[in-house]
């Protein structure tokens, strides 16, 4: 049996970080090994984009919908002694 999914926009974050040779590296904290990079931070978006439809195609409709249902996401920094 062949399962539609409804296509509806979700929000999701991204981490983005400039490596040591200029490119942007971004990541998407939810879904696991989604990352790529990109010379621009346009280009890195443009691919980050692609890489998490992929990504969501491959998860479970239980998965996505565990995705959809987060309120709130935020990024802090935490200082540590070392």
């Amino acid at each position: 049996m062949i399962t539609m999914r409804i296509h509806t926009k979700m929000h999701l974050p991204v981490i983005v970080e400039k490596d040591e040779d200029g490119f942007f590296v971004v990541e998407c904290p939810l879904l696991k090994g989604c990352y790529t990079q990109g010379e621009t931070l346009d280009e890195a978006l443009k691919n980050i984009r692609e890489v998490m439809e992929m990504c969501l195609e491959e998860e479970e409709e239980d998965t996505i919908s565990e995705i959809a249902s987060i309120q709130e996401f935020s990024f802090h920094t935490v200082a540590v002694e070392v």
